[in-house]
């Protein structure tokens, strides 16, 4: 099986309300829930094979995420996406797949940048993010508020469920934060991680809570609380331990990219 590398990346930061998105109602009284966070955007490279493979894609510049999304987000000069890539040696238009974990719009900006990666994503996910309920009109950039998602016009493969995408990566289903998430699985000289998406926030949403019978923490921003705790429930099952969990918002991310990590490396 063929083993790849995988670089983190963070492409800003998300303002985000601690009680609201990283912890259900329920788990509070066990957690600091107090004020605002900055979430890292985080993408993965993927590079083994004779592929450069991209994991998600990140956010928009700080205007957008401020208008339309987040006040108080911020992507500072030379974080997008395209840009930390060519920092890394890498033309974008190098990248020969991008697998979304969803469309949301912080992990699909800067897509016209990729003009020769084949795209995969769930085709459920795809047909929601089209044509959305209006409570996530921002979160797909549907045109009604003033913007065009990043993926119109582009062509995409389609997946139905548990796939295998090439040689040493497959991805699964794992919803409950969109209609249809997914994890995408790399293998490396490491083991094989999970990356996650927004399956979780903190990697507190891994940890039992005993007092009240919870084998999760489950966050509180979801679609769907069943699908949403069932899933990371399987994605603990999955993974050989939390160490091969690679979410896209924990802040627990900003101190390993910061140390210059490279899985499998």
């Amino acid at each position: 099986m063929t083993n790849y590398t995988i670089t983190p990346i963070n492409t800003g930061l998300v303002n985000s309300n601690k009680a609201t998105y990283l912890y259900h109602f329920s788990t509070h009284k066990f957690y600091d829930v107090t004020g605002d966070v900055k979430l890292p955007v985080t993408v993965f490279l993927v590079q083994g094979g004779g592929r450069k493979i991209m994991v998600d894609l990140g956010m928009s510049d700080t205007e957008i995420a401020g208008k339309y999304h987040h006040p108080g987000s911020i992507q500072s000069e030379g974080m997008a996406v395209h840009e930390q890539l060519t920092k890394l040696g890498i033309d974008p238009k190098e990248i020969t797949d991008v697998i979304f974990t969803h469309l949301h719009w912080d992990h699909v900006y800067n897509l016209d940048k990729f003009p020769n990666a084949d795209l995969y994503v769930q085709r459920k996910e795809y047909d929601f993010a089209v044509n959305p309920i209006p409570i996530y009109y921002k979160s797909y950039e549907y045109p009604v508020i003033g913007r065009e998602p990043q993926f119109k016009g582009r062509a995409f493969n389609f997946l139905d469920g548990e796939a295998k995408i090439m040689d040493g990566i497959y991805v699964y289903p794992s919803p409950g934060h969109s209609v249809a998430h997914q994890t995408v699985v790399v293998n490396t000289s490491e083991g094989q991680y999970h990356c996650c998406g927004d399956l979780i926030f903190t990697y507190d949403n891994l940890k039992e809570i005993p007092q009240i019978h919870y084998e999760i923490t489950p966050p509180g921003r979801f679609l769907n609380i069943v699908d949403e705790w069932n899933s990371i429930v399987e994605l603990k099952r999955r993974a050989k331990s939390i160490e091969f969990i690679l979410p896209t918002h924990a802040p627990e991310m900003l101190d390993i990219i910061a140390s210059g990590r490279v899985y499998g490396k």
